[in-house]
């Protein structure tokens, strides 16, 4: 994906939409810049907020990928009840 873009008063460019979606961009997300031979490179750095980062974790996101799974294939049981869900987990 190439595109021209212009540079504006004070340094400014704007990613075409296509670039911005494709990376996940959002507004106030921070991209580093980086001068290389080639030519000028951005690489977006998404920050995780502190209070979510457990869920980002190595061992928390295999969890998830088993449980996506067990839902796929229907390894899930559904409790109509408190009771009912307490009562399977004394079993």
């Amino acid at each position: 994906m190439s595109f021209a873009i212009s540079m504006r008063k004070k340094g400014q460019v704007t990613l075409p939409r296509e670039i911005r979606e494709a990376a996940h961009l959002e507004e106030g997300d921070p991209i580093e810049v980086e001068l290389t031979d080639e030519g000028i490179l951005l690489k977006p750095r998404k920050v995780i907020d502190s209070t979510q980062a457990w869920f980002w974790t190595p061992a928390w996101q295999r969890g998830e990928v088993a449980a996506s799974a067990d839902i796929e294939s229907g390894r899930t049981t559904t409790h109509e009840t408190t009771e009912d869900f307490l009562a399977a987990l004394g079993e």
